[in-house]
């Protein structure tokens, strides 16, 4: 059942081949037998599971026809408000909040949509890093390696569908938050364009950077989940107009026309040659491609770093000043360097922001996408502090979204695609489309799927025989 994508699963239940119940149970087992070598998921939502899953039975012996995603399991990073449980947002200091009174928007959506949920992942305390190495409740292992970091900030989630835990899975991105550990643990992972999806329910980090989004390990999950997980929100002002754009129909036309722009300079001398290596790969699968050398990239993800410091560090200034030592010592040390930032900073961040996107969005009248490696190097040592780049030391906490960062600032939709490397920790390659294309990454990450060049099993150390029972 490990290897099962969402798609099977829900057609075996809606056919009856198999209950919901019991690939609910399977997850459990699954969530028993592999979660202690990975650290990946924080609690267990057992009875509910089993009770959603139940449900779902019941109504396919009555004659009911069943939502897409009927019977399949999936789990949520920690920030997720789920009813009954306490949102963590990886933070100790939260432990005694009140549990959460209502779901997530998002979470309602998939259980609408037929969904099991089994439970909640770890992340970096308050989505504020990218190694998912959390101080209060451990790091969060690479299943291809445990040796090594997932990624984060969603690195929990991430995790659970690299080791077969969960076909689906949902977390955030803020600065790359999806797509590093997308990368790291060689999975798919789809940030929409800022505001697609309602964020409420949900912890916030950065309010005008923040967005959510599902990792799978095909295209067509993720298009499937990502389907599901839309429709507009009143009580998220950012999404309370937007409307169903359902992807999956248009992945049949997979990447045929797309014109590639290839990212040079910045996104070419800020990699390592085996992240480049995949990046060329994946080139392979694309008939039109031409190179793109976008303007001001370093400023980009300078302006994107100063945003994310001042507005992330807001909510936490009477924290900062009452209990300080109640955070993890990285998260704390970025929240007051961040509530210390020159308001001309700030500003001018902003003013560059408004810029930088006219900039790019008068790329895409020449091309449909932009293609580039996800991460600078493939997972790294947990506990390792810097990485090698172009013979300097560089701190891996803060470099892993150097690729990522620049299309954070002004919103864009963007997909990871994984690259498999024999014997070797995965890495993967980033598409990002001009905003509201979800569609157009997606089919060209279907592209690379289908050309036999982008492709995440199961990590081996995790495979299942047979089904457990």
């Amino acid at each position: 059942m490990s290897d099962c994508s969402a798609m099977e699963i829900a057609r075996s239940v809606a056919a009856g081949e198999r209950s919901a119940e019991a690939y609910a149970d399977d997850t459990l087992a699954r969530i028993r037998q592999h979660n202690p070598s990975i650290n990946a998921v924080t609690a267990v939502t057992e009875d509910r599971a089993l009770a959603e899953a139940r449900d779902i039975d019941a109504r396919r012996l009555r004659g009911e026809a069943l939502p897409p995603l009927a019977g399949v399991p999936y789990v949520v990073k920690n920030l997720y408000d789920v009813e009954g449980l306490v949102t963590l947002a990886g933070s100790a200091m939260r432990h005694k909040s009140a549990p959460a009174a209502e779901d997530a928007i998002l979470i309602q959506n998939l259980k609408k949509a037929g969904a099991i949920l089994l439970g909640t992942t770890n992340m970096d305390e308050f989505a504020c890093g990218f190694t998912t190495e959390n101080s209060h409740y451990g790091a969060t292992r690479n299943p291809h390696d445990t040796d090594r970091i997932a990624g984060g900030s969603s690195g929990g989630s991430a995790a659970a569908v690299a080791a077969g835990i969960t076909p689906l899975s949902l977390g955030s991105d803020t600065n790359g938050s999806i797509r590093v550990p997308a990368s790291l643990t060689g999975i798919f992972g789809l940030k929409p364009t800022f505001g697609r999806l309602s964020r409420r329910g949900t912890f916030p980090f950065v309010a005008s950077l923040d967005t959510v989004g599902p990792f799978a390990r095909s295209v067509t999950d993720l298009a499937l989940c990502y389907d599901a997980l839309q429709g507009p929100d009143k009580g998220d002002p950012i999404c309370a107009e937007r409307s169903n754009e359902h992807v999956l129909p248009h992945l049949s036309l997979a990447g045929e026309g797309l014109r590639v722009g290839v990212l040079t300079g910045y996104f070419e001398e800020n990699v390592e040659v085996v992240a480049l290596a995949a990046r060329d790969i994946a080139l392979d699968a694309f008939r039109e491609t031409r190179p793109v050398r976008l303007p001001e990239v370093e400023r980009a993800r300078a302006s994107a770093s100063i945003v994310t410091a001042s507005e992330g560090s807001m909510p936490h200034l009477d924290a900062l000043r009452t209990h300080p030592q109640d955070f993890d010592a990285l998260t704390r040390d970025r929240f007051l360097a961040g509530a210390l930032l020159p308001a001309t900073w700030v500003h001018q961040a902003q003013r560059f922001r408004h810029w930088f996107l006219r900039q790019v969005l008068e790329i895409f009248n020449e091309v449909d996408i932009l293609i580039s490696a996800a991460t600078p190097w493939p997972a790294t040592l947990i506990g390792q502090k810097e990485e090698g780049l172009n013979g300097d030391k560089l701190i891996v906490a803060r470099s892993l979204g150097f690729l990522t960062q620049p299309f954070s600032l002004i919103g864009l939709p963007a997909v990871v695609a994984p690259i498999p490397r024999k014997g070797a920790p995965p890495v993967g390659v980033q598409i990002v489309a001009a905003p509201r294309r979800e569609d157009l990454v997606l089919r060209a990450a279907s592209q690379l799927e289908q050309a036999g060049l982008s492709h995440a099993p199961v990590a081996a150390a995790f495979q299942q025989s047979g089904e457990l029972h």
